[in-house]
């Protein structure tokens, strides 16, 4: 369980999160929505400790993170920051293998290659694996940041905005495989998203911030509704049932 205690950041004198308390259950998909500028990336860039907060803690089962060791951090936390830049020349198969550095230090074992065999066939990127990063569309280049993340094989996994450049197919594949990763493997997965659609169907619950603070908190049923979501968004945002799923009807007028 990740629990974030009266966690505050400032830029400046601008506070960006300001008294943010929240715990993050275990076994589930949460996901951090709200408009630009709500302090989503940056709570959860000092939740992986990317950054580090003015005042509160961030608890990993009971520890303070920042004082876990980096190499154990990282064997139970893997992150997927929202712009990744390599300056090297990376096939997709030596990227994922970058996964598997906690346990290897660089040099994989057997049981390290399953697990990146295992990561690229979850993203269905077998076929292609000894592209090149700069052959890549962006989408395909998500997908295999996406993989390294999988094959580092952390409890924990917490992604910022990983839908950027992806069409609405692999966007959908995404979702469904983050899904199957807590349904099948038990897996606890922290997701920034923009669209709350996304967040309505493949959510187990939902932290709507806005101006850095926590507005909304809870079950995804129990926030995605119009008079919550007006909240947020400051906007009359129609729900409509289909299929058993809540959808945001965001885009007509009012």
């Amino acid at each position: 369980m990740i629990e974030i205690k009266g966690i505050t950041k400032f830029f400046g004198k601008k506070p960006v999160v300001e008294d943010v308390s929240v715990t993050i259950e275990t076994g589930k998909i949460t996901s951090f929505i709200g408009p630009n500028g709500a302090g989503k990336s940056t709570l959860l860039s000092m939740v992986s400790r990317l950054l580090d907060s003015d005042t509160g803690e961030v608890l990993l089962d009971k520890t303070d993170v920042k004082k876990l060791k980096s190499k154990d951090f990282a064997k139970r936390v893997a992150i997927l920051r929202q712009s990744n830049f390599i300056n090297v020349r990376l096939t997709i198969r030596e990227l994922v293998s970058f996964g598997r550095y906690p346990y290897s230090h660089g040099r994989l074992t057997p049981e390290d290659n399953v697990m990146v065999d295992q990561a690229l066939e979850y993203m269905n990127l077998i076929d292609i694996q000894d592209k090149f990063l700069d052959e890549l569309s962006g989408g395909q280049k998500q997908r295999a940041f996406i993989s390294m993340v999988i094959a580092q094989d952390t409890e924990y996994i917490l992604l910022d905005e990983p839908l950027n450049n992806l069409d609405m197919k692999h966007s959908v594949q995404i979702m469904k495989i983050l899904r199957k990763l807590v349904d099948e493997l038990g897996k606890t997965v922290v997701i920034v998203l923009h669209d709350i659609n996304f967040a309505s169907v493949y959510s187990d619950r939902i932290v709507a911030l806005k101006d850095g603070r926590l507005v909304k908190d809870g079950p995804t049923s129990d926030i995605i509704n119009t008079e919550s979501l007006r909240e947020v968004y400051d906007m009359s945002i129609p729900v409509q049932e289909q299929d058993g799923c809540k959808i945001c009807v965001y885009f007509q007028s009012q």
